[in-house]
């Protein structure tokens, strides 16, 4: 017997649409069809909410006490679960710059939780953030651990963990380009980050391989002056070449009229959406460790802000995927909202000020992703996709969430 979603607001591709009636059988979508034409099965009524694809997290490091890096099942499946809560039912997690034996552990848990994971966001492969970094630009990242984008140094992941979709690095690091070119060969998203490059190195990085800037803005160079010249940096690269881009929209990183010149400037088929939440996500303010319990750095959330111990930036955030979209949406529709700071991705937000940025934000968090980790079955509410849907209001407030058909 098939499940039938009536009384919604669908997010399909060619709009927001009323009146329909999907039917998903055999954890797929099969049809969308008139509500009039809609076959016997199990009703799940909308009750007038938007029905959304399901949202993919692309860079995401954890959550509610665990990090990916802590090398156990348990850090894969719980945080999976609480994520899905809030809508994500994809994720790829993310291994910030550790040792290789942190990695070693790390991906055996993967392995071991993915057949295990039935009730959290499904795993679409493992993004290495690191440790092909600059110096300069490491951030929150254990910068003692960095090394060269020699191959010596990314042929042994490469060879060892196919479960890689994406590596982030920095172009202007001795031999990127040569990774660049290699990622490119095996299908495996390369993407800038942490980079202290010029505008002109970030655009030859673009011919050799890289296609994405991760956590646009963040760690990353701009405009600077030398002498009476001024010299354009990674971020005038991602607006002037094809690079898709990465923002943490959680109402801290970036400001509203920031998101909302990204938004306009590169279009939501070209921006996405990602938490790069944290060990934190879920808890308390208080002090954590970022990476693996026993090697990782210590941080401190204050306010639901995650900084470096010095308070001297931000060392991911707590945010979630609801979050995302609700912040984003409201940046789209220009509405008042404070700058920056955990409330700004409040669910009090008025819905006026939300509703008409809603189907572009939630692109950029379902079918911009789906793209990019080349994941055809996801993204989209059409016939022949995984039926992953998130049902929720003009608030963004998640109230139900399945994945492949089965709710969570």
């Amino acid at each position: 017997m098939p499940t039938v979603f009536t009384g919604g607001r669908f997010l399909l591709p060619e709009g927001v649409r009323t009146g329909l009636a999907l039917v998903v059988r055999n954890g797929r979508i099969d049809a969308i069809v008139p509500e009039a034409e809609a076959p016997e099965g199990l009703r799940v009524d909308a009750g007038g909410q938007f029905v959304s694809p399901g949202f993919i997290d692309m860079h995401v490091h954890g959550g509610w006490g665990h990090d990916f890096l802590d090398g156990t099942v348990e850090a894969y499946l719980e945080p999976a679960r609480q994520h899905a809560l809030h809508g994500t039912t994809t994720m790829a997690p993310s291994l910030a710059t550790a040792s290789y034996p942190d990695y070693e552990r790390a991906v055996r848990a993967y392995r071991e939780a993915l057949p295990l994971n039935v009730s959290g966001a499904r795993f679409a492969g493992i993004h290495f953030e690191g440790p092909f970094f600059s110096p300069a630009k490491a951030g929150a990242q254990d910068a003692s651990l960095l090394k060269l984008p020699l191959p010596e140094n990314y042929l042994p992941l490469l060879e060892a963990y196919p479960e890689i979709v994406r590596i982030s690095a920095a172009p202007e690091v001795e031999g990127a380009f040569g990774l660049g070119e290699e990622l490119k060969r095996r299908g495996i998203v390369a993407a800038v980050a942490h980079t202290d490059a010029s505008c002109a190195v970030c655009e030859e990085a673009f011919r050799h391989g890289y296609s994405l800037m991760t956590h646009f803005y963040c760690a990353m160079s701009t405009v600077t002056k030398r002498g009476y010249s001024r010299y354009a940096g990674a971020v005038e690269a991602g607006y002037l070449q094809d690079f898709d881009i990465e923002v943490i929209a959680d109402g801290v990183h970036l400001p509203d009229d920031l998101l909302r010149m990204v938004y306009r400037l590169k279009g939501p088929d070209r921006v996405v959406l990602c938490t790069d939440s944290i060990r934190a996500t879920g808890l308390p303010d208080g002090e954590y460790i970022q990476g693996s319990l026993e090697n990782g750095l210590k941080f401190v959330v204050e306010n639901g802000v995650a900084l470096r111990p010095d308070r001297g930036g931000l060392a991911g955030s707590v945010a979630t995927t609801d979050r995302l979209v609700r912040t984003m949406a409201r940046a789209i529709a220009g509405a008042a909202g404070p700058a920056s700071g955990p409330a700004s991705g409040a669910a009090s937000a008025p819905a006026s000020s939300l509703a008409a940025g809603i189907p572009d934000a939630v692109r950029m968090m379902t079918a911009t992703p789906a793209r990019i980790l080349g994941l055809p079955a996801k993204g989209r509410l059409a016939p022949g996709c995984d039926a992953d849907i998130v049902l929720f209001d003009d608030t963004v407030t998640v109230s139900r969430v399945f994945i492949g058909g089965k709710e969570i």
